[in-house]
């Protein structure tokens, strides 16, 4: 199992990771951010585990965030 990290607090809402992988970012109406979605807060950071099926695509919105707010473990 894999992890995704989401520092959404530093986020810019550019977009890219949403144009990536939109089954797991979305952009929020109410502020202008992404989502992870399926994530889970714990302090300021979201966290969401995920299967093999999905590291390229999770790995390719880490790559493509600007502010390097996404980390993918495992």
């Amino acid at each position: 199992m894999m992890r995704i990290i989401f520092y959404r607090n530093k986020c810019i809402g550019c977009n890219y990771c949403v144009e990536v992988w939109p089954e797991r970012w979305q952009m929020s109406k109410r502020d202008g951010k992404c989502v992870l979605v399926g994530g889970k807060k714990k302090g300021q950071v979201y966290r969401a585990d995920f299967g093999e099926h999905e590291r390229d695509q999770n790995e390719k919105a880490a790559d493509v965030c600007p502010v390097d707010v996404i980390r993918v473990e495992g």
